[in-house]
């Protein structure tokens, strides 16, 4: 089986990124119109400080946050988890898996290269993990 690195699976993506003063509203907008569940919260030089998702707008929502007047600095989640694009596929859903998330950013010293999401991955990698879960279950 391929073990593939997340630059191969980065490579020509243009990842969703917004600074940490746009608003809600800006953020669901961008998300809608890109067709994506995720923005990356950056500063200058494209630094992730964090991101944006699909559940976080469900609970600003909830909380009755106004979309037109809440920055993302204050939903975002701070300093997420990140994998390098050197790293494999297997460990960024691993990763993805025991976090309990479904986006993972890929950053190279803290600078933003790309994003993944559970839907990047083959069938071939799902089954890998699959597998290393059974495993570990039997181990228990």
């Amino acid at each position: 089986m391929q073990d593939r690195r997340l630059d191969e699976i980065i490579r020509d993506q243009k990842p969703l990124m917004l600074g940490p003063q746009a608003t809600l509203a800006e953020a669901c907008r961008a998300m809608h119109q890109r067709r994506v569940g995720a923005v990356l919260v950056v500063e200058e030089g494209d630094r992730l400080q964090g991101i944006f998702t699909g559940r976080d707008a469900v609970r600003c929502l909830a909380e009755g946050r106004d979309p037109q007047a809440t920055r993302l600095h204050q939903v975002m989640t701070c300093r997420p988890e990140t994998l390098a694009p050197r790293q494999r596929a297997i460990e960024a859903l691993r990763l993805l898996d025991n976090g309990g998330f479904r986006h993972l950013p890929v950053c190279e010293d803290g600078q933003v290269r790309g994003i993944v999401s559970r839907y990047d991955f083959r069938a071939m990698e799902h089954a890998r993990l699959d597998e290393e879960t059974g495993f570990f279950e039997r181990l228990r």
